[in-house]
């Protein structure tokens, strides 16, 4: 009995774990945060989000987020999307199955596969922008939501498509997209300029030297450096409470003393580096400066 309640515990935490990693954030223009259980953090490479799970951007932010099938899902500036659903697993024939449920609350949004490498895994991924729902198996999607309108682009491949007014029906051709104005009928669907395309993936894409934070970024920015801790932690606290992912460094000097510093890691390139100086300086933290 005891094995029993003891491997069910296990398989319990196996579960939990596969979910956790369904959908891991790679990358991060802050500010932006995620929101669980009523708590609000700032967004930060490495996370892993679980069901209900809120994202929120800030002016001028990205985040790029990876399901463990290897598609990415980006989201551009001013925006929210809640996760649910999150489950990487085997089905009863033995076949990995990787789900999730996207709701695009409001701002732009891109779910496209490849980028990360292809797994040996289908898809199950539903995403609705605010009217519209799209389910997605194995294509390239661009949407959008705001105060007039929700816009769904598909770039490639297939989706099915519902919404109150239609009903469902399929999307098939690349390079076409639907609008549907806000408590109006959704117009027919139509082809996307390459042009405007271009101009639409540039809100969801993180830029070179935007100040985006990435695995495996070797830059930084120091904020405060002082030898009282209350001093660090008030430092600390306003850069995480303005969307920046802070980290304190305890640093010990020749003479025994300790030196506590306040920065910003993981920056992609020296030039992002600079911009979040920038915008650090702006947001009237004065000290900020690129560091090693």
């Amino acid at each position: 009995m005891r094995f029993l309640i003891g491997l069910m515990m296990l398989l319990g935490l196996a579960s939990a774990a596969a979910a956790a990693s369904t959908l891991t954030v790679e990358g991060v223009v802050s500010p932006a945060w995620m929101e669980r259980s009523g708590a609000r953090v700032p967004l930060a490479v490495g996370m892993q989000l679980n069901d209900r799970d809120r994202i929120v951007t800030g002016p001028g932010a990205r985040a790029l987020l990876r399901m463990a099938e290897g598609s990415a899902v980006k989201l551009g500036e001013n925006a929210a999307l809640v996760v649910d659903n999150l489950a990487d697993k085997l089905s009863a024939d033995a076949v990995r199955l990787v789900t999730a449920s996207l709701d695009v609350v409001r701002g732009a949004f891109r779910f496209t596969t490849g980028i990360f490498g292809r797994h040996a895994a289908g898809r199950d991924v539903k995403v609705r922008i605010s009217t519209v729902t799209a389910g997605i198996r194995g294509t390239d999607l661009w949407g959008k939501s705001d105060d007039q309108r929700d816009l769904v682009c598909l770039i490639e491949g297939s989706i099915s498509v519902s919404h109150a007014q239609t009903g469902e029906f399929t999307m098939a051709e690349p390079l076409s997209f639907l609008v549907a104005p806000r408590q109006e009928k959704p117009l027919p669907v139509a082809g996307v300029d390459p042009k405007q395309l271009k101009q639409w993936s540039t809100e969801t894409e993180i830029q070179a030297g935007s100040g985006g934070a990435r695995r495996g970024g070797r830059h930084q920015v120091t904020v405060s450096v002082s030898a009282d801790q209350k001093t660090a932690l008030a430092a600390y606290h306003a850069l995480r409470a303005a969307g920046y992912p802070a980290a304190v460094r305890p640093l010990k000097k020749d003479d025994g003393s300790v030196e506590y510093r306040v920065a910003v890691l993981n920056l992609a390139t020296q030039q992002g580096a600079a911009a979040t100086v920038g915008k650090l300086r702006a947001l009237g933290m004065a000290a900020a400066a690129v560091s090693r």
